[in-house]
């Protein structure tokens, strides 16, 4: 079931990131910071946190993973194991600093900018660490 809403979840968190990204380049566009903005980046940023829980629990209790000796050698482990783990923690904590740092700015339009910043960064590592389904030696699947 973990497994499910951890891959299910994926197309919410990427669609609210992107929504996030759009609604800060708009704003660069325009110079205004709207409250929904900030919503939108904070449940873009709370979700993104909630699949990084999500993976850390079926790192430990998924079949997909083991950490015996040679699992480096394993594409499937060391995906697993290593590279998805590290590319969506590293994402979730870009986004929280970007996040954080737009927070204190006075600057809508400098707020806008971090936001685009930060956020597309966070995504494009988002993408490289997702187990996509063309990637078949990962065994990854569309849902």
């Amino acid at each position: 079931m973990l497994v499910h809403a951890h891959s299910g979840l994926r197309w919410l968190a990427l669609a609210l990131l992107v929504f996030a990204i759009v609604k800060a380049f708009a704003g660069i566009r325009s110079g205004k910071y709207e409250k929904s903005n900030k919503m939108v980046n904070l449940f873009a940023m709370v979700l993104l946190h909630i699949q990084v829980t999500l993976g850390t629990i079926l790192t430990f209790s998924s079949g997909k993973m083991s950490y015996a000796e040679g699992w480096m050698k394993n594409p499937q482990y060391r995906f697993f194991g290593l590279e998805h783990i590290l590319l969506m923690v590293l994402a979730a904590v870009l986004l929280t600093i970007g996040r954080k740092k737009a927070e204190k700015l006075e600057d809508l339009s400098k707020r806008n900018k971090t936001i685009a910043i930060w956020y597309t960064i966070a995504l494009v590592l988002i993408l490289a660490g997702i187990p996509w389904p063309f990637r078949e030696i990962l065994g990854a699947k569309w849902f």
